[in-house]
């Protein structure tokens, strides 16, 4: 296959391959897929199938072990993606600006965003406000953390945001108004996103485009694309959601 890469896709995985030299073999083997700029791609799976190494490995933190994986058609990302682990893994001891600003102050890549006027307006579109700058992450709630960390990722205006499982441990009101918050952020900052996630409805609901993955050696069980329109409300409780859902609960069960 050609090396070369569209300047509309964001990446393209060319056989690629990731193994650990574990005796259960490769984690990810000979997998194949393109993902266009603009793109809200979501992967599920059932656990150990290698969903976070796959993400891992788009965000750079993770080696090809074989094949290739372009980045806007090179090697290499000119700004790293922002990622959102499961944790916040906010340092307790700053405060909410302080953790926000840490980004501005470590590595290479500084981005634009790095005065405190810029930073609280961009705290103020994750839904926290200048009440909360001073307080340090005890002070926070589960889903005011959340907040603070999808904004760090955001710090350095990158075009490319990874999601790994980021509302596991909150309650289903508030994943469902966090999931309608990086929706919203992914349309008006013109971002790729990919979620990596277990909860179905979540994917149906957020995602342009869903992969299901097999067991580790992990490969494409299908790519699904939900032709998602309207508003959140509106869409949420749509057929087509449901029926997206049913789609993927039978891909899953069918491995």
């Amino acid at each position: 296959m050609s090396r070369s890469t569209s300047e509309h896709n964001a990446f393209e995985l060319q056989d690629v391959t990731v193994d650990f030299g574990s005796v259960s073999g490769p984690v990810l083997q000979h997998l194949n897929a393109e993902i266009p700029a603009g793109q809200f791609l979501s992967i599920v799976g059932p656990s150990g199938c290698g969903k976070s190494t796959l993400l891992r490995l788009l965000a750079g933190l993770q080696p090809v072990s074989s094949g290739h994986l372009l980045r806007n058609g090179s090697a290499d990302p000119v700004v790293p993606p922002g990622f959102v682990f499961q944790q916040p893994a906010l340092l307790p001891w700053r405060t909410v600006l302080a953790n926000l600003r840490l980004p501005c102050e470590l590595g290479s890549h500084r981005g634009p965003a790095s005065t405190d006027a810029e930073l609280l307006q961009l705290l103020q579109q994750v839904g926290l406000s200048a009440d909360d700058v001073s307080k340090r992450p005890a002070e926070l709630s589960g889903g005011m953390q959340m907040r603070l960390s999808l904004a760090r990722a955001l710090v350095h205006r990158p075009g490319i945001l990874l999601l790994d499982e980021p509302f596991a441990a909150v309650d289903d009101l508030l994943r469902m108004k966090l999931q309608e918050l990086v929706r919203n952020l992914h349309d008006a900052r013109g971002l790729t996103t990919i979620l990596v996630t277990h909860n179905l409805q979540e994917a149906a609901f957020l995602s342009d485009r869903i992969l299901v993955l097999q067991p580790a050696p992990a490969g494409l069980v299908c790519d699904l694309s939900s032709g998602r329109v309207g508003e959140h409300a509106a869409w949420r409780m749509s057929a087509e959601v449901t029926n997206l859902q049913h789609q993927l609960t039978k891909a899953l069960l069918n491995q």
